[in-house]
């Protein structure tokens, strides 16, 4: 079906652009600085894919998409990268305004920390696969820029939400690797990553999901300039 891709972001995203427009959240009068923020983060991604599709370390089945393609990508999957962000980023922001989620601030090292060991060990002894070794390499920059040179307290926070994301997570990524369809719209080389899967979802996705999801929180707040 030629609408799967585009059908998927669409339905990730209505909800949540709806809502925005609600006088208690007024989330609509962010529009344009989400747009910036979640580019910045969206052109070392997409970078990253047009090298990892012509590499062939994943490919796109271009029986689910509507045969569209900029760079090697098909353009649902450039949308991708500012659906799933908004999704987030709109979550993330309800959350903190209207729940008290302070107390996680007392996890951040726990959680930096035990990244650093658990990606540190994955990487050290499966460096020769390019996605599980890039992903590693990103989440641990990214973690090390937040908690040691910019010194964020919000990483605990945006954890917690991400695990509330999570249904969703799979919901989307499901579908895209394969989950109640024919066959998977993402497809990976198995000589790539760990081979290790949550259903269908490679483990790699949830962890470059994490770091794509901090980034994009980070460069909000900063362009937003909602520091608590």
């Amino acid at each position: 079906m030629p609408y799967t891709y585009i059908l998927i972001n669409f339905f990730t995203v209505i909800i949540c652009f709806l809502a925005s427009f609600d006088r208690r959240i007024r989330f609509n009068t962010l529009f344009g600085k989400f747009l910036l923020s979640s580019t910045i983060v969206a052109i070392p991604f997409i970078a990253w894919d047009i090298w990892f599709t012509e590499k062939g370390v994943w490919w796109f089945d271009l029986n689910y998409t509507l045969g569209f393609k900029i760079a090697g990508l098909p353009v649902e999957e450039w949308l991708f990268f500012y659906c799933i962000p908004f999704a987030c980023v709109f979550t993330y922001y309800c959350l903190e305004k209207y729940f008290t989620l302070g107390w996680t601030s007392a996890f951040n090292n726990l959680i930096v920390f035990t990244f650093f060991i658990i990606l540190g060990v994955v990487g050290l002894l499966y460096y020769e696969r390019i996605y599980t070794l890039l992903t590693v390499i990103v989440t641990i920059l990214t973690l090390c820029y937040l908690h040691f040179i910019v010194k964020k307290e919000w990483i605990a926070r945006a954890s917690f939400v991400y695990l509330v994301l999570m249904p969703g997570f799979f919901a989307v990524n499901g579908i895209l690797t394969g989950s109640l369809i024919p066959s998977p719209v993402v497809n990976y080389n198995p000589d790539d990553f760990l081979g290790v899967r949550i259903g269908t979802i490679p483990v790699e996705d949830t962890v470059y999901g994490y770091s794509q999801f901090l980034l994009n929180i980070y460069f909000f707040k900063k362009i937003t300039k909602n520091e608590k």
